[in-house]
């Protein structure tokens, strides 16, 4: 488990700010949800958190110890579109990650390593109920699997935290709930760190034991990319029942619908 810290984070793209002065804390364990309006940051950060993208200014740090430049094991992502490949069969995606970083120059292992991959990579896909397709191809899969089986290629590297970028968005409902009721069960089983991107407010507040909003408070009329997102709400549902947490969105839709947290920072700037 890693506690991260988010200390000052800003990020930049040459005139155009998208996230600014970024400084919050998240607790080994944490299940993090993230919500805002589209274009918001939201990705960006996720980016950010997987080392895809530079931080402009300020740091984020994984237990006390500054972020790595490059992508690394300890950080896994699933993405809405499906990160299979087409080419392979079930078993050889889930496998390729683990080859990848143990055989970096020629992408297999060969042995005893692919012995103890492959059987790795058949436990998760048994947990994730993928086991009775271990030699289909994804063509071969629907929707639901297809992302049953991006969750096993991130799980079986066994990272301290998972990122998922609207990952159960596409999903159909009854899919989705399967797939929710998964991701709670490997996530306590694993102690993992999750930060979670999503729409669905009810997604958000069913899954998360924290909902962070990203919003902006800073707007200029004449330059609209000057200023970026920030924090702008933030809300611990850890140790709530179902209907605590029913009443904890109810309350975030009414404070939504009453002048937002946004404008009445901005008003109390002007």
């Amino acid at each position: 488990m890693s506690q991260i810290s988010i200390k000052n984070v800003w990020k930049e793209y040459g005139d155009v700010t998208v996230l600014e002065r970024l400084d919050f804390e998240i607790q080994s364990g944490e299940f993090c949800v993230l919500v805002g309006p589209s274009g918001c940051g939201k990705t960006t950060f996720l980016r950010l958190l997987l080392s895809m993208e530079p931080i402009t200014r300020g740091e984020i740090l994984i237990d006390g110890v500054r972020i790595a430049s490059e992508p690394a094991r300890d950080r896994g992502i699933v993405f809405q579109r499906y990160s299979v490949f087409p080419h392979l069969t079930v078993l050889g995606n889930a496998m390729l990650g683990v080859e990848l970083a143990e055989a970096k120059f020629s992408g297999h292992l060969f042995g005893g390593k692919r012995g103890r991959a492959r059987n790795a990579a058949t436990e998760i896909l048994g947990r994730v109920g993928l086991g009775h397709v271990l030699n289909h191809y994804p063509a071969q899969l629907s929707g639901g699997m297809q992302q049953r089986l991006a969750i096993a290629q991130a799980l079986l590297c066994q990272p301290k935290i998972l990122l998922l970028d609207e990952a159960f968005g596409a999903l159909d409902p009854p899919t989705k709930a399967q797939i929710h009721s998964l991701m709670l069960e490997l996530w306590k089983d694993r102690g993992m760190t999750v930060f979670m991107v999503t729409h669905d407010l009810d997604e958000g507040f069913s899954l998360g034991t924290r909902v962070i909003e990203f919003g902006k408070v800073r707007r200029d009329p004449q330059a609209p990319d000057a200023f970026g997102a920030t924090l702008v709400r933030d809300v611990d549902l850890r140790g709530q029942t179902d209907k605590e947490r029913h009443q904890s969105l109810a309350s975030w839709e009414r404070n939504t619908k009453s002048p937002s947290v946004v404008d009445m920072l901005q008003r109390g700037r002007n």
